[in-house]
């Protein structure tokens, strides 16, 4: 699985945030993320593992931050526990379900595993339910996000054509905005996000995940 690294900030002040380190690859099982988020002194904030499945659904996800961790997966819409992460036989956790889509959190895995689970084409738009976790304790908030693919562009590279599309992304609620640029299985920026570094090109999406 290749290794890379972004660099997150404060979308208003720019305020280093730390950086999320990851591996991801598409696999037998459907492709998988997996990465530690770092603070600026080097402590690790968070973790996350979300394995998508042939049609880009959230086939598993872990999450552990602030001393909880979740563990989902789509189950008629998502389904989730969440617990304290010193609990490890989850006898004090909460269950639940929303028949949202999928995920989404801080991590840059779920810009791929929603752009990809949508499949849109050029000038398409499409809403999407999603189940967000806040961090530090991972608080489940259900919210619509608005999704539109506003071009793709080739780029030469050392490596060969790199396919990049851009999304704009609206939180349907707040009516903030971002802009995704993403490659294959990899964000190269977003609203926070930034690629630093990247061991190889990133991974082509199977066609038979969508994308």
């Amino acid at each position: 699985m290749p290794n890379g690294r972004y660099s997150l900030h404060d979308t208003h002040d720019h305020v280093p945030l730390g950086e999320e380190r990851f591996s991801c690859a598409p696999g037998a099982a459907g492709w998988r993320y997996v990465s530690k988020t770092y603070g600026p002194d080097g402590t690790v904030l968070a973790t996350t593992d979300l394995t998508l499945d042939s049609r880009s659904r959230p086939l598993r996800l872990e999450l552990r931050s602030g001393g909880w961790q979740v563990r989902g997966g789509a189950v008629d819409g998502v389904a989730w526990v969440r617990a304290a992460a010193d609990d490890p036989t989850a006898r004090y956790a909460t269950e639940d379900h929303d028949r949202a889509h999928a995920f989404t959190g801080a991590s840059p895995a779920f810009l791929v595993a929603t752009a990809r689970l949508l499949h849109l084409d050029p000038g398409a738009s499409a809403r999407v339910r999603l189940v967000s976790f806040t961090g530090p304790v991972l608080a489940p908030r259900t919210l619509d996000q608005g999704w539109l693919l506003e071009a793709v562009d080739t780029h030469d590279t050392d490596s060969g054509p790199l396919r990049v599309e851009r999304y704009q992304v609206a939180d349907l609620e707040t009516g903030e905005q971002q802009i995704v640029h993403l490659a294959g299985d990899v964000v190269l920026a977003a609203g926070g996000i930034e690629l630093e570094e990247l061991e190889s090109p990133p991974n082509t999406w199977p066609t038979e995940y969508g994308g």
